[in-house]
């Protein structure tokens, strides 16, 4: 494949002890070779890292003291040659040296194209692609730890093992139709297409149901802290976030917006919202903030619902358990430290069998019992990244539905005893709706859009 040669900052933009311009292609090598002064780089061997100068070629000048890494293709990350120039982490500095490439003529990279020459050259699929992007944007351990495994090509190996598998029932129907004088051939039945099928289909199906979790390890868990006002919502907030994120006072309707945090709850992301407190009200910015908390009530995948233990439940509070019904929530009985007021019969009666956890937010008790009481509702309490492959990606969890789907179909088919070749009709398409996951079959289009989602210089 013939590619011109690209470049860009590799690192994020800003003050740091050092940036990084990266370049990828056929003339990377002799580009960076042309404005070093030190060692020859057209000559130095293969991951070597050497240092120098990179020279202004206008004015001849020193533009900057860096060390060059050469890395020879095929073994480097696009399998090119790849040049890193290891630059002082300033914004002058490293812009510099980015014009001086650009002035020899290499292009600046678009987003996500060094990751894109590496599955164009066969160097990684699709999937292992896109988990790169899912490492970066790893907030948690266990979320690093899907990733990596997907980028270590776990999945892919899973989804092409499949592929095989109904490939190969395919082209034995085929043989059949084609060549039925061939006595040596075992004639494919319903019960073998019967049985391939449902092995495959049974296998998506373990993938599928793990996706969830996969899902909110990859994307955090969005979770709305909602309630009336001043019964203790920011004090949650900030106890899960362990600063002060939120202001906290005595006046009921202080927090007027929407508040966003991510914060990690025992290896579980959670997208944290702290909502303007849910009551009518006659106040005109208060009200828009308690319209937006209904929003991202409609939205949230959890909500901790807080309630005081210092009042009488009051008809707002009923009304928010009439909001919550059918979605999974928490209540948190929070000021325990106070005169109980709380009628815990009528709260229990209330949440239906969701958990009811009691705390002192102010004596930061209750708050090891919550996080529990998260990681338990999601992931039976202990979350699993070492057997487990879990799919993470949406695209590939609709992409298994499908492929699900369209075993589905074949089966019914085999059961009304339809005939083979129109039943592999469906068996080829699941092979395909399996090879989008991996690239193989993915539309040009659609990698363009994909890559065109990672950051610059990646």
């Amino acid at each position: 494949m013939e590619t011109d040669t690209i470049t860009a900052i590799s690192t994020p933009i800003g003050e740091g002890a050092i940036a990084i311009v990266r370049l990828s292609g056929p003339e990377a090598i002799k580009v960076a070779a042309s404005v070093f002064e030190g060692k020859n780089l057209l000559e130095s061997a293969s991951h070597t890292m050497h240092y120098g100068k990179i020279i202004d070629p206008e004015t001849k000048e020193t533009a900057e003291e860096v060390m060059v890494s050469v890395m020879r293709a095929p073994k480097t990350f696009t399998r090119e040659d790849i040049v890193e120039i290891n630059c002082h982490g300033g914004l002058v500095s490293v812009n510099r040296v980015l014009e001086i490439m650009l002035g020899k003529g290499v292009r600046i990279a678009e987003p996500g194209e060094f990751t894109k020459r590496a599955f164009l050259h066969g160097r990684i699929d699709l999937s292992q692609a896109e988990a790169v992007m899912d490492l970066i944007r790893a907030k948690t351990d266990k979320a690093m730890s899907v990733a990596l495994k997907q980028m270590d090509g776990r999945l892919s190996s899973m989804i092409q093992r499949y592929r095989q598998d109904l490939l190969e029932t395919v082209a034995h129907v085929e043989v059949n139709i084609d060549y039925p004088e061939y006595d040596d051939v075992e004639e494919m039945s319903n019960e073998m297409m019967q049985k391939k099928t449902k092995e495959v289909h049974d296998e998506i199906e373990e993938l599928l149901q793990v996706a969830k979790q996969g899902k909110i390890l990859r994307e955090g868990l969005a979770t709305a802290i909602i309630g009336r006002p001043n019964v203790g919502k920011s004090s949650l907030m900030n106890s899960l976030v362990q600063e002060n994120k939120a202001i906290v006072t005595e006046v009921p309707g202080t927090t007027r917006d929407v508040i966003e945090e991510y914060v990690n709850v025992r290896g579980v992301p959670l997208r944290l919202v702290d909502t303007a407190g849910i009551r009518e009200t006659e106040d005109i910015v208060e009200k828009i903030g308690v319209e937006r908390s209904r929003q991202v009530l409609k939205e949230s995948d959890l909500i901790l619902f807080v309630v005081n233990n210092n009042e009488e439940l009051s008809d707002e509070d009923e009304k928010l358990f009439e909001a919550v019904q059918g979605l999974d929530f928490i209540v948190i009985i929070n000021k325990i430290d106070l005169e109980p007021k709380l009628d815990l019969n009528k709260v229990e009666q209330l949440t239906e069998g969701n958990p009811v956890i009691s705390t002192s937010l102010v004596k930061e008790e209750g708050i090891d019992e919550l996080e529990s009481a998260i990681a338990e509702t999601f992931f039976a309490g202990e979350i699993d990244t070492g057997d487990l492959t879990y799919v993470s990606n949406i695209r590939h969890i609709q992409l298994l539905k499908q492929a699900k789907q369209s075993l589905e179909d074949a089966m019914a088919s085999l059961e009304m005893n339809m005939p083979l070749d129109i039943v592999q009709i469906d068996v080829t398409r699941t092979w395909e709706f399996l090879g989008e996951i991996i690239g193989d079959t993915a539309s040009d289009s659609l990698i363009d859009q994909l890559f065109s989602q990672f950051c610059l210089g990646k």
